[in-house]
């Protein structure tokens, strides 16, 4: 965690293409209201396929939304991560994560957190019939293994802020 007396903490929000991405502005409000700066990082799908506001978010955080690589010489946009969030997580990048397969921006994020010993609170959004498929449940197994910590129950913003802050 950044020092509180000098810098506020940096979180990620990483945000997938599932329906009820349009609320996370209320994730970003709760962890302002927490003392976190946000940045946002979202699949391809979920910026291509309108799935939130990004001028919206881009407001609310004061940063750009990224969901491509920046090239080599750029300057990176956002501080190293302090923690990060995953909401909505749906079950293809739960299972690209698990399986390594850093093929998007977003996935490649929360492949290197593990590594940097970032933790990463996951709200899962997956329906029924994906969530009793059998690599589903080994990507839980597996990611749970490497310290990743999920909200349990019904899908609630407020639970990302929650697991954070009993970190």
């Amino acid at each position: 965690m950044a020092d509180s007396a000098t810098v506020k903490p940096f979180l990620y929000v990483v945000v997938c293409a599932a329906g009820i991405a349009d609320g996370v502005g209320k994730l970003i409000a709760e962890a302002q209201d927490q003392g976190w700066e946000v940045g946002v990082i979202a699949t391809p799908t979920a910026v291509q396929g309108r799935f939130f506001d990004v001028d919206a978010v881009e407001t609310q955080t004061g940063r750009m939304v990224r969901s491509a690589w920046r090239m080599p010489a750029d300057p990176r946009p956002f501080p190293p991560a302090d923690a990060m969030v995953v909401a909505p997580a749906t079950f293809n990048t739960i299972n690209k994560w698990a399986g390594g397969i850093a093929d998007t921006l977003a996935v490649a994020t929360l492949c290197e957190a593990y590594g940097a010993g970032v933790p990463v609170v996951v709200l899962p959004r997956v329906n029924e019939e994906l969530g009793r498929h059998p690599a589903y449940q080994e990507s839980l197994l597996r990611l749970r293994g490497m310290g990743v910590r999920f909200a349990e129950g019904e899908f609630r913003w407020e639970a990302a802020t929650d697991l954070l802050a009993d970190g």
